[in-house]
Order: C-alpha cells, then sequence, then structure tokens
C-alpha cells in the first residue's frame, strides 16, 4: 500500500512541475524553487512588515551603502506567489538609490514575474508596498541623522 501512495505522491509532484514549466518562463521556475534573497538581517539600515488583504505578511530589509542599495533580503509567510514575488522585488532594489526604488511598484514586479497568474497580482503588490514602506523608514531615519 505504501508503494502505491508513494508512486502516486510522485505522479502529483511530476504533474505539478510539468504545469509550472508551462506556466512560467525559465527564470521564473528556477526561482519558485529556489527563492534568492530570502532570510533575514540582522541591524538593517531599513525595515519594514506589511499583511495583505489575502492574509500574507512579508518583511523587506535593506542595507544601503553610499545610498544604494547594497543588500536586500525578504521573509513571508505567504505562498509561493508571495515568495516569488520578494524575492524579485529584493533583486530589483539591490543597486538602487532611493528615487531609483520608487519605480519599483507592484506593476513592475507582476511583470518581472513572466506568467504570474492575475490572481496572484495582489502579491507582487504587497512586495512593492513592504519595499516602500522600508524605503520611507530608510528616509525617515537619514532625515533624523541628518538633524542632529
Amino acid at each position: 500500500m505504501n508503494d502505491t501512495i508513494d508512486l502516486f505522491v510522485k505522479e502529483i509532484k511530476e504533474q505539478i512541475i510539468e504545469e509550472l514549466k508551462e506556466a512560467y518562463s525559465e527564470k521564473i521556475y528556477k526561482r519558485m524553487l529556489n527563492p534568492l534573497y530570502r532570510g533575514v538581517m540582522d541591524s538593517p539600515d531599513a525595515f519594514a512588515r506589511s499583511t495583505g488583504g489575502c492574509g500574507d505578511t512579508m518583511e523587506i530589509y535593506l542595507r544601503f551603502e553610499n545610498n544604494r542599495v547594497k543588500e536586500a533580503l525578504y521573509q513571508t509567510d505567504g505562498c509561493e506567489s508571495s515568495n516569488l514575488c520578494g524575492s524579485l522585488a529584493s533583486e530589483m532594489a539591490i543597486g538602487k538609490d532611493p528615487d531609483e526604488l520608487l519605480a519599483i511598484t507592484g506593476d513592475a514586479i507582476f511583470k518581472e514575474a513572466e506568467g504570474l497568474p492575475d490572481d496572484d497580482y495582489h502579491c507582487a503588490t504587497l512586495a512593492s508596498v513592504t519595499l516602500q514602506e522600508a524605503l520611507n523608514n530608510y528616509m525617515i531615519k537619514q532625515r533624523k541623522y541628518r538633524q542632529m
């Protein structure tokens, strides 16, 4: 009986993998299997946590050097699409200055996601909102620092 269940599970996994390959570009498929930039950062220069309408929570951590994002990490308790969007938002942020970060919108992340279903657009929005909140927190800290 266990062999039958194991075979059934294996076949289902293979079917899911094939459907993912058909639905997404190679880049996105690989990213879904192995999200990049996932983790928690000690002593970030900027941090934000947001919860989307679907209940997923995302955190984004930024470290700046010479007013550009040197390192970006994300963490989420959400679905694969939230993981994908957090990963893409982090990647898109690296090397950007604060003005350039403003261009990383939900639309930009969704476009970068190449084939993400329209129903998952909210995941791109969650990643963008969290990134923009982290940027806002960074700018507030910079303003306070300059006033000292």
